[in-house]
C-alpha cells in the first residue's frame, strides 16, 4: 500500500477541511491543478504487516470500498487512493474534491432555513441513488449526515462523501461513535455499535426531515454528555415530531404568502416515506437503498405538489395518450376489415358446406339406386347393363343361326347348271361355303362381344374416376398407386401418425417436390394418416378413405403435423 502522506511527497497539504470523531479531512493538491480530499482515520497503524490486526482490517475494508467505484456513479464520490501517512502512521483514503456547499451550509444564511419541495425531492432522488449504488456492492456508509452530502457546482448533482466509517473495523466504529459529533443522525442500533443497511436508511430519513422542517427530529442542545444521551434515548424511544407542523413553523420570512401556502402541499408519499425510514426497529424500514430508490423514483415522477403533476410530466402523459388514441383508431380499422373478411369467409364456408352436402347426397343416391341402363349421351353412365348385354348376345346368336339356315335353304332350292361340275361337287362347295359363313358369323359375334367388353371396361373406369373425384378426402386424376424406389423396403409397422396442417396435402410419385401429382388429401373429420416410410422430408402412406378408395404415394411433411399415439 503506497505511502502518500505527511501529507506526503507529491501531495500538498492545503489545510484541514473539517474534523470529527471519525477523523479529519484535509484538502490536498497533487502536482498540478488536481485538488483532492484526504480522510485521516484516528487509529494509527504502526506496521504494514499481516501481523497487525488494524492493518488487516483497514486493507480489507478498503478493498471492499473500491467496489463502489468499479462502476462510476454521479452521486457517489470517487475513491482515488489509500495508504498510511508517513507522519503519525494514520490510515487514510484519498477522494475527489467536490467543489460546492454541503447540505448543512445550504440550510444556513444567506440561504433559506429549509428546502423547497422540488429541491427536497431532488435530494431524495440523488441520495437514494447513491445508497442503492453502495448497497448493491455490500458497502454500508454508516455516517450519512448533512455535511457529508455536497452540491456539485459543476454537475448540479448532490454527492455522498466521506466513507470514513465504512473502512473502520467494528471495534473502531464503536469507539468512534461514542465521540461522534453528529449523534442527531444516528440510528438507534448505532448506540450498540451496529451498522446495517437499514442504518443508512434511518440517516437518510433524518436528512429529508431536516430539509423539510428546517431542523432534525431530535436536535442536540449542547455538547454535554447528558444532552447526547438524551438525543440517543429520543432516537430509541421518542415518537418522531410532526414534520409538516415544523415546516409551517419554520417557513422563511422572505417567502411570500402564496409561496408558503404552495410549499405546505408536501406530497403524502414523501411524508410517509420519511416516517417509514425513521421507524425505531430496522426491520420496519426500507430494507436497503435499492428498495428505497425504487420507491422514491416511482413516486417523484407523478407529483411535486398535492394532486398535481409538473408540466413536463403532463406533456409526456399527453403525448403518450395521443399515441394510444392513434393506435386505438388503427386497431379499430383493422378490426372492421377483419370482420368484413370474416363474414365473407363464413359465407364461402357455408356455400362449400352446402356443395359438399349436395355431392354427398347425389353420391349416396347413385350408390343406392344404380340405373338399369343409360343413354350414350348421359353424363351419369356410358354403356348397358349385364341383362341387356346377354339379351343382345342371344339375339345376335339367333340372327346368325337364322342367316345360316336361310342361306342353306336358298342354295338347295336353286337349279343346278351344267358347268362341268357334278351335283356332289356342288353340294360340297355349298357345304364348304356354309361352314365358312358360319365361321365368319361366329367371328363377327366374338368381335362384337370383345368390343362391348372393352367399352364396358372403359365405362366402369370412367365411372370409377367420376366417383373418385367426388370423394371429399382424395382427389386424384392420375394413377394413385405410386410405390417408393425399388431399393426401399417398407416396414411392416407404422412409424408415425400425422394430421393435415394445411388445406391440402399433394401426393408425390417419389420423395421429391418435382414429382407432385394431381392427387391430394383434404382435411376431413381429423383423419389420421399413418406413415410407413420417411425420406427426404416426405412420408410414404397408403391411405383409404371412408368410401373404400385407396391412394398410395409420398406426402410432404410441411403439409402435416405429427400427432401423439
Amino acid at each position: 500500500m503506497a505511502r502518500v502522506f505527511t501529507i506526503t511527497e507529491g501531495l500538498e497539504n492545503m489545510g484541514a477541511l473539517k474534523s470529527g470523531g471519525q477523523g479529519s479531512v484535509y484538502k490536498g493538491r497533487r502536482i498540478g491543478p488536481i485538488v483532492t480530499a484526504v480522510k485521516l482515520l484516528p487509529t494509527p497503524i504502526h506496521s504494514e504487516s499481516e501481523d497487525d490486526k488494524h492493518f488487516r482490517d483497514f486493507r480489507n475494508e478498503v478493498e471492499k470500498l473500491k467496489k463502489v467505484n468499479e462502476q462510476p456513479n454521479p452521486n457517489v464520490v470517487k475513491i482515488l487512493s489509500s495508504g498510511i501517512t508517513e507522519t503519525g502512521n494514520l490510515p487514510f483514503i484519498e477522494m475527489e474534491y467536490i467543489e460546492g456547499p454541503d447540505l448543512e451550509e445550504l440550510l444556513k444564511p444567506p440561504h433559506p432555513s429549509l428546502f423547497t419541495i422540488k429541491e427536497t425531492i431532488k435530494v431524495a432522488e440523488h441520495l437514494s441513488n447513491a445508497l442503492a449504488h453502495c448497497h448493491r456492492v455490500d458497502v454500508k456508509h454508516g455516517d450519512i449526515k448533512s455535511n457529508n452530502v455536497k452540491f456539485n457546482y459543476h454537475s448540479g448533482n448532490y454527492v455522498l462523501l466521506d466513507f470514513g466509517l465504512a473502512i473502520m473495523s467494528d471495534e473502531q466504529r464503536r469507539t468512534s461513535l461514542r465521540h461522534a459529533g453528529a449523534i442527531e443522525f444516528m440510528a438507534p442500533e448505532q448506540n450498540e455499535g451496529a451498522m446495517l443497511f437499514e442504518t443508512d436508511i434511518y440517516s437518510f430519513g433524518i436528512i429529508l426531515f431536516e430539509l423539510l422542517a428546517g431542523t432534525v427530529p431530535f436536535p442536540l442542545k449542547d455538547k454535554g454528555e447528558t444532552a447526547r444521551n438524551m438525543v440517543m434515548i429520543s432516537h430509541m424511544e421518542t415518537a418522531v415530531p410532526d414534520v409538516l407542523a415544523l415546516r409551517k413553523q419554520n417557513s422563511p420570512q422572505e417567502w411570500s404568502f402564496q409561496k408558503k401556502e404552495h410549499e405546505m402541499n408536501v406530497p403524502g408519499w414523501l411524508v410517509s416515506a420519511i416516517y417509514k425510514c425513521l421507524e425505531k426497529k430496522p426491520e420496519k424500514r426500507f430494507k436497503e437503498g435499492v428498495e428505497l430508490h425504487d420507491h422514491i423514483t416511482l413516486n417523484s415522477t407523478l407529483a411535486t405538489s398535492k394532486g398535481e403533476v409538473n408540466s413536463q410530466t403532463l406533456s409526456s402523459f399527453q403525448q403518450e395518450n395521443q399515441k394510444l388514441l392513434e393506435e386505438k383508431e388503427k386497431l379499430q380499422g383493422f378490426l372492421l376489415e377483419y370482420q368484413g373478411l370474416s363474414e365473407k369467409m363464413d359465407a364461402e364456408i357455408k356455400f362449400l358446406r352446402e356443395e359438399v352436402k349436395q355431392k354427398e347426397k347425389e353420391l349416396k343416391n347413385s350408390l343406392d339406386h344404380p340405373p338399369a341402363y343409360t343413354y350414350q349421351n348421359s353424363p351419369a353412365r356410358n354403356g348397358v347393363s349385364k341383362s341387356a348385354f346377354f339379351a343382345l348376345l342371344f339375339l345376335a346368336v339367333c340372327l346368325g343361326v337364322f342367316a345360316a339356315w336361310s342361306l342353306l335353304k336358298n342354295n338347295k332350292s336353286q337349279p343346278s347348271f351344267e358347268t362341268g361340275t357334278s351335283i356332289n361337287d356342288t353340294q360340297t362347295t355349298n357345304g364348304e361355303s356354309l361352314e365358312q359363313e358360319q365361321d365368319q358369323a361366329a367371328k363377327q359375334l366374338a368381335d362384337s362381344t370383345k368390343r362391348y367388353e372393352q367399352k364396358q371396361v372403359k365405362t366402369e373406369t370412367a365411372n370409377s374416376a367420376e366417383n373418385k373425384t367426388s370423394d371429399p378426402l382424395i382427389f386424384d386424376t392420375a394413377t394413385s398407386d405410386s410405390k417408393p424406389n425399388s431399393d426401399t423396403t417398407l416396414p411392416d409397422e407404422v412409424i408415425a401418425k400425422y394430421k393435415l396442417a394445411s388445406k391440402k396435402a399433394y401426393f408425390h410419385t417419389e420423395p421429391d417436390e418435382s414429382t407432385r401429382r394431381k392427387a391430394f388429401i383434404v382435411h376431413w373429420n381429423n383423419a389420421v394418416i399413418e406413415a410407413l416410410d420417411e425420406q427426404n422430408g416426405f412420408i410414404y402412406v397408403i391411405y383409404t378413405n371412408h368410401l373404400g378408395q385407396t391412394s398410395k404415394g409420398w406426402l410432404n411433411k410441411k403439409d402435416l403435423e405429427q400427432v401423439n399415439n
